[in-house]
């Protein structure tokens, strides 16, 4: 466990995903997946990355309820392509531009906003080479209103949660764009927002955030659920600050 909640825990002998479960409702956020792999590795003298990949898909979709209400996901959408950080490439708001205009003609008034979001939307940050698009639309259970759509320009719907939609090309396509549908003035919005904002305009903690994910990729690059988790206290320090700025 990290230092929010290591140490002398009563929960250590339990079955791990009610443990898991436990340290979530106690500590919130902070307890990630990894802390899962964590109680699941640590009685086999492993680390949480040296855990078998398919087992670690296992555990981590058993608890993805749990973090994401209602989360579920497309059969036939997995992709299994290794992560990787390269450095920042002035192309990437030329391929957002490209994409929020297809994406802008698909849905007209449904997108009532589209952010460029994500670190390649963060000046001088390296990055996975995919542009992350955020849609903010008036009415997220609405999906007839805007899959189908999105889909026509060959984004599938990869997942859906109480509070997004994620999209992403086809398993056949190059892989250069994330898009994430959200609730307009909602908190996921905000705080996507908040975050490259602040980064924006601070670039210390533009550089710890591409420490974090330089070292999530280290042990995750084949874990994209792992990789997301490693960066969980980074961002959520960043965000604290960022709140606080503001």
């Amino acid at each position: 466990m990290n230092g929010a909640h290591d140490g002398g825990d009563p929960t250590a002998d339990a079955d791990p995903i009610a443990a898991w479960t436990q340290l979530r409702e106690a500590h919130g956020r902070r307890v990630t997946i990894i802390d899962l792999y964590r109680l699941v590795a640590g009685p086999r003298g492993l680390e949480p990355h040296e855990l078998p990949r398919d087992e670690r898909l296992v555990l981590a979709r058993s608890v993805m309820p749990l973090i994401w209400p209602g989360w579920g996901i497309t059969q036939g959408s997995e992709r299994h392509e290794p992560i990787t950080i390269v450095e920042y490439d002035a192309g990437w708001p030329v391929r957002f531009v490209h994409w929020r205009d297809r994406i802008a003609d698909a849905l007209g008034p449904v997108a009532v906003r589209i952010e460029h979001v994500g670190s390649t939307s963060v000046p001088g940050l390296a990055a996975k080479p995919i542009v992350d698009i955020q849609v903010s639309v008036a009415d997220l259970e609405d999906e007839a209103g805007y899959v189908p759509a999105l889909e026509g320009i060959g984004l599938q719907h990869r997942s859906r949660d109480a509070l997004h939609r994620y999209f992403q090309p086809f398993p056949d396509r190059p892989r250069d764009v994330h898009v994430h549908v959200c609730d307009v003035g909602s908190e996921w919005e905000r705080e996507h927002l908040l975050f490259r904002d602040h980064l924006r305009v601070h670039p210390d903690d533009a550089e710890r955030y591409e420490q974090a994910k330089r070292a999530a990729r280290r042990d995750w690059s084949d874990d994209p659920w792992g990789y997301t988790e490693a960066k969980t206290e980074a961002i959520l320090d960043i965000l604290e600050r960022a709140r606080h700025d503001g």
